[in-house]
């Protein structure tokens, strides 16, 4: 039995209760997780969710659609303003003009090629091999770009440049590979030490903008820098915003009637916890559930409507894995 079907409860009677018992009181298999319908023969009903899967094909639309908007954003805006681009193609740029040899296309390769052996052994040979098709598909559409985005604003170029470059690398991220170059090292760096990724981008970069001054207008180091902060902000909120859920706490003397609401209304799981008021010394059952943003209004009406008196605590969360919600993203 796979894992999609482990749990059910049997829309129909007590049956079907795989992994939890039967509850009562609820009148399905009461658990924490998103709970699948089937029928009694097995077939799936209206309500059931699945996870997307990190499939070969979704992966290579992701780096794709990223790689496309990345180079819409270098091509067509950054490199009409003349501003530096950071990573890995800016440190060969860089030790192409303080060497004075070879060319920045092939200071880029050589850097690169340690950093995909990185890839290889302390991410994963999946990760090198979508990296590579992320560096070729991008290179790609470098190449093929030729027209520009008009903006003749430098600090709106910093802007727009910024959001579009950031919002291809971050959907690129999205997936099991990359782009390459810095990115390697970015996903290495979240995957042992948990530091966000656009985090380490603009740390590298505001050191590689220092080593700059010397060499390039302070103007354009400075509109440059700039560039990479809106970057790695964009970044990290189209890293995080399919992340985020709500978690919620409610406190009420209608509990088990909430409860019921969420499971079947909501098609969310909640858990009881047990608590005890400090003023009055009543004991009763809280009830915690996780729901995704666009439910929690929802949920805000089935709780008052059954209790017009309770306690209803709402909680930002960063990441919530798990059945119904993101699955933990393994290269």
């Amino acid at each position: 039995m796979t894992t999609a079907t482990a749990l059910m409860a049997d829309v129909t009677g007590k049956k079907g209760c795989v992994e939890e018992p039967y509850n009562k009181e609820f009148g399905s298999c009461h658990v924490a997780e998103e709970i699948l319908y089937r029928d009694r023969k097995g077939k799936k009903v209206k309500g059931a969710r699945f996870q997307k899967s990190y499939s070969i094909l979704w992966n290579i639309l992701l780096i794709t659609a990223g790689a496309f908007v990345f180079s819409v954003g270098v091509k067509a805006i950054v490199v009409g303003k003349g501003f530096i681009t950071g990573g890995v193609s800016g440190v060969g740029l860089l030790a192409f003009y303080t060497s004075g040899k070879l060319s920045p296309g092939i200071w880029y390769l050589i850097i690169n090629l340690p950093l995909f052996a990185v890839g290889w052994a302390l991410v994963s040979r999946r990760f090198f091999l979508y990296s590579l098709y992320g560096m070729a598909v991008s290179s790609l559409f470098m190449d093929v770009i030729s027209f520009t985005i008009p903006v003749h604003d430098p600090f709106l170029a910093v802007l727009a440049g910024g959001a579009v470059v950031g919002a291809g690398a971050g959907i690129t991220l999205h997936s099991l590979g990359s782009l390459g170059g810095n990115d390697i090292i970015a996903i290495l760096m979240n995957q042992k030490y948990n530091v966000r990724m656009g985090t380490y981008f603009f740390a590298f970069n505001l050191v590689l903008f220092a080593f700059s001054f010397g060499l390039f207008d302070v103007d354009i180091v400075l509109y440059s820098l700039a560039m990479s902060f809106v970057a790695t902000q964009v970044i990290n909120h189209v890293l995080t915003m399919f992340n985020q859920r709500k978690m919620v706490i409610v406190i009420s003397d209608r509990w088990a009637a909430m409860a019921k609401d969420i499971n079947r209304k909501l098609q969310r799981g909640a858990t009881f916890l047990e608590g005890e008021g400090t003023y009055s010394g009543r004991q009763r059952k809280l009830i915690l559930t996780v729901v995704h943003n666009y439910q929690l209004k929802r949920l805000e009406e089935l709780v008052f409507a059954r209790d017009t008196e309770a306690f209803m605590i709402t909680e930002n969360t960063f990441n919530v894995f798990g059945k119904g919600f993101s699955r933990r993203k393994i290269y």
